[in-house]
């Protein structure tokens, strides 16, 4: 019926446009709606700081006003999925929260920047990670190696069963790819004394990249494939059958992200004369990542820092209480060290490491971006400088043999 029929004054969107809109746009105080309207302010608001009012705003709060009668109260009927879900996810999640959480062994690491969970097979594991995964923060779930069928990720039997493959091998010196034997690669994994040299007589620092990937790995690798599916961490959302792996579920024409798996294989830099480099530079991701560390090999030969000198080397690092406390504890191996930043730091980084370069007097192109282009690993001295001159901190994880770090698409890391 017209509006000037029916009780309820714009329940359609023909009568909004024709009563609501209109009467705001003649600059009416009385359009009938629920909220305040919507004024934005800027340079286009004049002097008087105001503009028209924003029309969608007004027309969905009058939407919402004139579904209710008056004299009705609503009904609210909302069921959580999980009955002892906390009021204020993103305030409980900050304080701790333990007592909403008390099945699940877990602890906050970085400045509670970090979610530990400790138990993989804790099926309530989810729970908590979804409510870290709404305010985009890592996660690390450790011991997903007691999973796994660990003979199969050994270095030695990757090389007996794919050593004649041929692959591209990165030089993380100088970053020079070359593509040769896989098996030169892995004889030089744990024996340095086979080890490619530069031209300086220095140890290479080599990475086996993204080795094999996507289908390439399913097919290759289908025993091992099977059983990092198996184990993944927090399989609801990890897993490709996962329910809320959304990723998985996008229908065809939707063009997809590598999602992988891929394995990446990397020496230490524990026998290289330079600890300033890293054997994956500072990058972004524009996935979700689950990364889990299958195996870590123990270097020999002459110039490898000692047991003692590789947790040395780790302890240097500006970590919290409670990762020095895992490197005491002798069960645990640890084989890689992560730095990572929030994504919304991203252009505070590029522009600091574009101001680096500029003073070591590198050419800047304009269409140079440090982090697209991975050209850089984020030493100690301009991580305090990234701070000190950008209030940029840097969020140090270690991972140890069978952690899984899970990093948020856009997070921002090297190791």
């Amino acid at each position: 019926p017209p509006a000037s029929q029916n009780n309820e004054q714009g329940s359609t969107l023909r009568d909004l446009l024709t009563t609501t809109a209109g009467k705001l746009r003649l600059g009416s105080t009385d359009a009938g709606i629920a909220f305040a309207p919507v004024y934005s302010t800027g340079a286009a608001s004049g002097k008087s700081g105001r503009t028209m009012p924003n029309i969608l705003d007004d027309i969905i709060a009058s939407v919402v006003e004139n579904k209710i009668p008056p004299n009705r109260a609503p009904k609210i009927n909302v069921k959580s999925e999980i009955k002892d879900e906390p009021k204020d996810d993103k305030n409980c999640v900050q304080d701790d929260c333990s007592n909403w959480y008390n099945d699940i062994q877990y602890s906050w690491i970085c400045d509670k920047h970090v979610l530990w969970l400790k138990d993989h097979k804790n099926s309530n594991n989810w729970k908590l990670f979804k409510e870290c995964w709404k305010q985009g923060r890592p996660v690390l779930v450790s011991g997903m190696h007691k999973k796994m069928n660990f003979s199969l990720w050994k270095a030695e039997s990757i090389s007996l069963d794919f050593g004649n493959q041929q692959a591209d091998i990165l030089n993380c010196k100088d970053s020079i790819i070359t593509n040769t034997n896989v098996k030169e690669f892995w004889d030089g994994f744990e024996d340095v004394s086979k080890r490619q040299k530069i031209k300086n007589g220095e140890t290479a620092l080599l990475k086996l990249k993204d080795w094999p990937s996507g289908e390439d790995f399913k097919a290759m690798m289908p025993a091992r494939y099977e059983d990092l599916l198996k184990s993944l961490p927090l399989p609801e959302y990890c897993s490709p059958e996962g329910k809320l792996n959304l990723a998985s579920h996008l229908p065809g024409f939707f063009v997809r992200p590598d999602l992988g798996p891929r394995l990446c294989s990397a020496y230490g830099v524990a026998a290289t004369k330079d600890h300033d480099i890293g054997t994956t530079n500072l990058h972004i991701e524009v996935s979700d990542v689950v990364n889990i560390l299958v195996y870590v090999g123990i270097a020999k030969g002459n110039g490898v820092l000692s047991k003692s000198g590789v947790l040395k080397k780790f302890e240097e690092e500006d970590l919290d209480d409670l990762l020095r406390k895992r490197l005491k504890d002798s069960s645990e191996l640890p084989g890689a060290l992560w730095h990572i930043y929030a994504g919304k730091d991203a252009d505070k980084i590029r522009e600091f490491l574009q101001k680096i370069a500029k003073e070591q007097g590198l050419e800047v192109l304009p269409e140079h971006d440090p982090i697209r282009d991975q050209s850089w690993y984020v030493n100690k001295k301009l991580r305090q400088r990234l701070l000190e001159e950008y209030g940029v901190k840097t969020c140090t994880v270690i991972q140890f043999l069978g952690d899984a770090i899970i990093l948020p698409a856009g997070a921002l890391h090297q190791v």
